[in-house]
């Protein structure tokens, strides 16, 4: 059928689970979402949920991808809270199922939540990204470009410290 989007689904029980479950397998097969893996539904649930109250109960906005019906995609546009940084906004837990890897979904996502932030009037748009894993080079190929680093802040285990990549999109 192909993939589709949807901005602001309504954040059902299902949507709820079907992330939990995107975000666990994500996580389990290395991607950096917050987790470090192997982590269980259980480990993943109340993060999630504080997420999802960012989204019903504030500011913030989800971009879901669908292919036939099942969720493949997901992140979120997170409102910065504060009034001098209204103009953008930061993506957060962007992450494609594995099993849909390599179908240009992340690709689509990423320029579908570009098209939501211009619709949204944004200047730009922030991704951070866990060094190591390349990542940097996939937001390149999308426009994004390196605009900071800060060594070693994120622990993935003892003795592993990771640097966190700030990227930027200019959407202007």
């Amino acid at each position: 059928m192909g993939l589709s989007f949807a901005l602001d689904p309504p954040v059902t029980a299902a949507l709820r689970d079907e992330a939990v479950e995107l975000w666990t397998a994500a996580t389990n097969a290395g991607g950096a979402v917050g987790f470090v893996a192997p982590v269980t539904a259980d480990d993943v649930r109340p993060v999630a949920e504080e997420t999802f109250a960012g989204v019903t109960d504030g500011p913030d906005r989800l971009l879901i991808g669908t292919d036939d019906g099942r969720l493949v995609a997901m992140l979120f546009l997170v409102d910065n809270r504060f009034a001098l940084k209204a103009h953008w906004r930061v993506l957060k837990r962007v992450m494609v199922l594995p099993g849909s890897q390599g179908r240009g979904y992340g690709a689509a996502l990423m320029r579908e939540a570009a098209e939501a932030g211009r619709r949204m009037g944004l200047a730009g748009l922030q991704v951070t990204v866990r060094d190591g894993h390349g990542l940097d080079a996939f937001y390149a190929k999308l426009g994004y470009r390196q605009v900071g680093r800060l060594p070693g802040a994120l622990r993935v285990a003892d003795g592993d410290d990771r640097d966190e990549l700030v990227m930027w999109l200019d959407l202007r």
